[in-house]
């Protein structure tokens, strides 16, 4: 598959090593194209860099890997994304994480596919980029879960994909519509985070959350 990447930060630099890895063509931009050059050649699997417009132009699939205050002059840089399979894995947040940037309108997700037209699907916000940087992401025996929230199905199967790769099991998080539900949980599990405790623990084993698990453990076997 090729992939282009808009951002030349930790997030890009870990899912497109990954991604290179497994195969995929890779051609990362940035405002700045020298350091997508750069990015590229660390990735190393032939992957490229370039203009923003160059990556958004060369991907079947394309992530969006910058800070959420970016995202409106990265996607006019980047050009026409409208009926594009597009990841959007940037999170609208901030200490103390008490609230949104994007407040009580609509979320992120839903924002940038207004903007560009493009099948969003909001995915791999929830981790850290060293989380991306294990080969596979696994706990305890466990592969990874990443919930996904988009509304159109092939995006949906591209990007299941590219979490398979990853060695990751993709879970199913609804429409786009639930890409906020996403955001918020993801901003709510970081506070926890920065005030010493751990999400983890709030979160009873799945034979004692009402009902058995469906399709990601049966996946995860």
């Amino acid at each position: 598959m090729r992939i282009g990447v808009l951002g030349a930060g930790a997030m890009a630099d870990a899912l497109a090593t990954q991604w290179a890895r497994a195969g995929h063509e890779v051609r990362i931009g940035a405002r700045t194209p020298e350091k997508a050059v750069a990015l590229a050649g660390r990735v190393g699997h032939g992957a490229s860099g370039g203009t923003l417009e160059e990556a958004a132009g060369f991907g079947d699939v394309v992530l969006l890997a910058v800070h959420h205050e970016g995202v409106p002059d990265v996607l006019r840089a980047a050009g026409p994304l409208r009926g594009r399979v597009l990841i959007d894995c940037t999170n609208p947040m901030e200490p103390p994480f008490e609230r949104l940037k994007t407040a009580d309108g609509p979320s992120a997700a839903r924002r940038i596919a207004d903007a560009t037209g493009a099948h969003v699907v909001k995915a791999f916000n929830m981790c850290h980029e060293s989380v991306w940087r294990m080969t596979p992401p696994a706990f305890g025996g466990r592969p990874l879960g990443v919930p996904l929230c988009g509304d159109d199905e092939g995006a949906l199967a591209a990007v299941r994909g590219l979490v398979t790769d990853l060695g990751c099991v993709p879970m199913d998080g609804g429409g786009l519509e639930r890409a906020g539900l996403l955001e918020a949980a993801t901003a709510f599990m970081v506070g926890l985070w920065v005030a010493g405790e751990d999400p983890a623990a709030m979160l009873p084993p799945p034979e004692h959350a009402g009902g058995r698990p469906k399709r990601t453990s049966e996946i995860a076997g």
